[in-house]
């Protein structure tokens, strides 16, 4: 499909405040968009907002209150008159053993990644047809290959794959186009986050090239950017990820047959591995919560 200019176009994304939803927002300014950024962290969205190139604006707010992103939405389209571009990008991920995770962040996992995303969408839909927008849904790697130690962000990853996918079908005779993006490890604060525990970094070591390496953030970025252009059905951010959809019926009983020998050769080092949210994000996510409680 031909690329859509961004300029004048109005664009939203969530998990706004760091990583690819922070680069994300300045490639999308960059090109002409207005952006609204959304996220859990009040300043450092204003410092993000601050040094995009053209009109922005940020709200805080948690994407799995449907409340909260219901007036985001309301208050985006004053502000700016439209929505063209909703990319939901808010995720938060845990690691280790599923016997021993904490069942709240496990959940919180699903809520953010999964819940939260069909928030945003509800939100903004409404909108998107108006303007005959583009949501773009950003999964994973995880999505197509679920690998042990992950359960709740595989899970959480394939659940927004198959969500989106089903939404397509839905709202595509009124005129707005879904795609899902796809990215394996790439250098964010929560792929950091995640390297903390030695377990969690030398399994990723032992996965297959290129499945095994951290890719540069700002390549991935143009990719998904270039996909926003084209209003693609599928966003590749590693020029690898593509072939991956070829064999992924095969992966399942793969990665169950080798990771059983690989999950036998780290058994004694799994005790005491960090239950909890990984990540500035995961931190942020947790802190909100906290507040909320108090």
């Amino acid at each position: 499909m031909s690329r859509v200019s961004l300029e004048g176009q109005v664009a939203v994304v969530t998990g706004a405040a760091r990583g690819v939803g922070e680069l994300l927002a300045r490639k999308l300014s960059a090109r002409g968009a207005t952006v609204a950024l959304v996220g859990l962290e009040p300043d450092a969205l204003k410092q993000v907002a601050e040094r995009l190139h053209g009109d922005s604006g940020h709200w805080y707010a948690d994407v799995t209150d449907h409340v909260a992103m219901a007036r985001v939405a309301q208050e985006v389209k004053e502000r700016f008159g439209k929505v063209d571009i909703v990319v939901a990008n808010a995720g938060v991920a845990s690691g280790g053993p599923f016997v021993d995770s904490d069942p709240d962040a496990w959940r919180r996992v699903i809520e953010v990644n999964l819940i939260g995303s069909a928030v945003t969408a509800r939100a903004f839909l409404p909108v998107l047809m108006e303007s005959r927008g583009y949501l773009l849904q950003i999964a994973s790697l995880a999505a197509i290959t679920p690998a042990p130690m992950m359960t709740a962000y595989c899970a959480s990853k394939s659940g927004v794959e198959a969500y989106a996918h089903s939404l397509r079908g839905e709202v595509g005779h009124k005129g707005v186009r879904v795609g899902v993006g796809y990215l394996s490890w790439t250098d964010t604060d929560m792929v950091r986050g995640a390297d903390q525990e030695d377990v969690m970094r030398e399994l990723r070591q032992r996965l297959p090239w290129p499945s095994n390496k951290t890719y540069p953030l700002g390549p991935a970025v143009d990719r998904i950017v270039a996909g926003i252009e084209r209003r693609s059905s599928h966003v590749y951010g590693q020029w690898w990820l593509r072939g991956m959809q070829g064999v992924r019926g095969y992966l399942p009983a793969l990665i169950g047959t080798v990771g059983q020998r690989e999950m036998k050769r780290f058994e004694p080092r799994l005790r005491g591995m960090r239950t909890g949210l990984v990540g500035a994000g995961g931190a942020a996510d947790e802190q909100a919560r906290a507040t909320q409680r108090s």
